[in-house]
């Protein structure tokens, strides 16, 4: 998550072992066991044979009784031995899943021979410790009936697809962040426009017609978690790491060439005026956007992460999404606290508004969403349980349903007026991420294993976007948009490869 340092596998004993306590010993370096070697005229030992003269010569020296001596020596070498033996056994069985993960690539995507970037091993950290390499050594034969199988499963699957009633593209790519892209937004209907928020700590606004980043702003302090343009004025909300959340202006020179003379402004009207003074570009050595640096609004009051910022319907206020487990509902003009939505009890991680109404969903990691309507002076809210892990987003749809999706690898579409059972559940492989729908009522989920899959509400998967070695993410996606009136690309993705990606997604008759 943004913000949050990276999980650490656990490391997980198991139930019929003994755990042995050994005290560590200080040995000789290599350097100075190789000085004392070349004095005295003998030949050099090997480093492992070093180490282990030096600890046997110290144990010899030391109080231990020989017979008890004899028997730390023997335990010492049967560890040796296993560890070799299991660290090999590791190192093939991973070849044999390697190999049947890239059939099952070619079967699914039929793009021919497919080879991982040395990047796609990194989504999963810490995997290769010891305690794995144990499990995975005692379990090796389950594990490759168990590949086996998920390639019958999937063999299926892919045959009942072949055909599909999308077709799914990747046309553009959009590369300038530095770090991995938390959030894709679109620009208000007729602009072909999109922003990112990136770790890198800044927002980026891209046009989607030739992937020139058109304007960056470096602000925040911290992660940018999420970033949503203004409904209708050139404007547009970040929310950050830094505990806070900024309105900047948004405002584009569509003429710009691609380097532009240090210092220019880009010409806005009215009040904006002055806050178009803070863009400027980098030298002409670097080919970087214009940069903005000053927000026309702060919005402080949260004392942990900010994870999402929208703007409420008409845009007078709007409500920001913490780690601190509340939201806040701001006065756009002010920027002062209107209301602190508090009951989660857990960090929240998203926020979403609806369209037309004074609606508002927050997720958290207590495994629920919040519905909270301020049409009314004193607001009420209604608690969405059915998840069994973080929920990481929940968006409205046209039709006043919201869409969830959850760490529990799950995503439901649920009625406004019924919280008490979903509609439809669609179940899925991969934890989702921040997902987005249609005005079609299309349900694009991003998934922890770097694909993206098309469902619609009902639950009936439409189609997968493609991933080969390239086309598509080589790490986590971690959110989707839809951008309805662009004739190249109408669905875009990020994820923390730092790539922006945008997709053309058609009907099979109209491809």
């Amino acid at each position: 998550m943004p913000g949050e340092p990276p999980a650490t596998a656990g490391s997980k004993s198991s139930g019929k072992a003994k755990r042995i306590s050994i005290p560590r010993v200080q040995s000789s370096t290599d350097t100075e066991l190789q000085s004392q070697q070349s004095q005295s005229g003998s030949t050099p030992l090997q480093p492992t044979a070093l180490h282990y003269v030096t600890f046997r010569s110290e144990l010899e020296d030391s109080p231990i009784p020989p017979a008890l001596r004899c028997r730390l020596y023997d335990l010492f070498q049967q560890i040796e031995k296993e560890f070799e033996m299991l660290y090999t056994e590791n190192l093939g069985l991973q070849e044999k899943i390697d190999i049947l993960n890239d059939r099952l690539e070619r079967e699914c995507y039929g793009s021919g021979e497919r080879s991982l970037p040395p990047g796609d091993l990194t989504d999963y950290p810490e995997t290769k410790n010891l305690s794995k390499q144990k499990s995975m050594g005692a379990n090796s034969a389950q594990k490759i009936k168990t590949s086996h199988k998920l390639k019958a499963q999937t063999s299926k699957i892919v045959s009942s697809f072949k055909t599909p009633s999308m077709t799914c593209t990747m046309q553009r790519e959009y590369v300038g962040h530095r770090d991995g892209v938390w959030e894709v937004s679109v620009g208000r209907s007729g602009q072909p426009i999109i922003a990112t928020a990136s770790a890198d700590h800044t927002a980026r606004i891209w046009t989607t017609d030739n992937s020139r980043c058109l304007l960056q702003y470096i602000g925040h302090n911290g992660s940018v978690n999420s970033v949503r343009f203004h409904p209708n004025r050139e404007l547009a909300l970040s929310a950050s790491g830094d505990c806070s959340a900024h309105v900047w202006q948004a405002a584009v020179d569509w003429d710009m060439p691609k380097r532009v003379t240090s210092l220019e402004e880009i010409p806005v009207a009215g009040s904006e005026r002055s806050t178009a003074n803070n863009l400027i570009s980098n030298n002409d050595e670097q080919d970087d956007p214009p940069t903005l640096r000053t927000p026309i609004r702060e919005l402080l009051g949260h004392t942990n992460v900010v994870m999402a910022a929208d703007w409420l319907s008409g845009a007078e206020q709007l409500v920001t999404a913490s780690w601190d487990r509340t939201a806040n509902l701001y006065d756009t003009e002010t920027g002062e606290i209107i209301h602190t939505l508090c009951g989660h009890d857990q960090e929240l991680t998203h926020v979403s508004t609806h369209h037309t109404q004074k609606l508002c969903v927050t997720s958290s990691r207590d495994n629920t969403f919040r519905l909270w309507d301020f049409r009314e002076p004193i607001h009420s809210v209604s608690v969405f349980q059915g998840h069994t892990e973080t929920v990481t987003s929940a968006v409205f749809t046209r039709e006043d349903k919201i869409v969830s999706g959850s760490d529990d690898r799950s995503v439901k579409v649920w009625e406004l007026r019924n919280i008490r059972s979903p509609l439809a559940t669609i179940r899925g492989d991969s934890a989702a991420n921040r997902l987005s729908v249609s005005s079609t009522g299309i349900v694009a989920i991003p998934h922890d294993n770097r694909q993206i899959r098309l469902f619609d509400l009902s639950g009936q998967r439409l189609a997968r976007l493609p991933r080969t070695s390239r086309q598509g993410h080589r790490r986590m996606v971690c959110s989707v948009a839809w951008l309805e009136d662009n004739s190249v690309c109408n669905l875009f993705s990020c994820g923390f490869d730092r790539l922006v990606l945008g997709w053309s997604v058609l009907p099979v008759k109209d491809a």
